[in-house]
């Protein structure tokens, strides 16, 4: 795992185009890497936690700064 980090703003977006441009972003990434991802639409809360689920990638953390939400995400395998 090399653990580079990358940054994805997506405020402004409305479901479900927040998480398909991680996934599309993600794809880009080694297993390990991190995805710092910040997001507007309100969905989202519900959207990255269960797209993690689903595909296997860890959701690090979430958090809620003002309007805006911002998601951790480590990919987990090199798909």
């Amino acid at each position: 795992m090399t653990g580079d980090k990358a940054e994805l703003d997506v405020r402004g977006l409305l479901c479900p185009l927040p998480v398909l441009k991680a996934a599309k972003r993600l794809k880009s990434l080694a297993a390990g890497d991190l995805l710092t991802v910040r997001a507007s639409d309100p969905a989202a809360v519900i959207d990255f936690p269960h797209y993690c689920n689903e595909t296997g990638n860890e959701l690090v953390s979430q958090e809620k700064a003002g309007d805006e939400l911002i998601f951790v995400i480590r990919k987990t395998h090199g798909k």
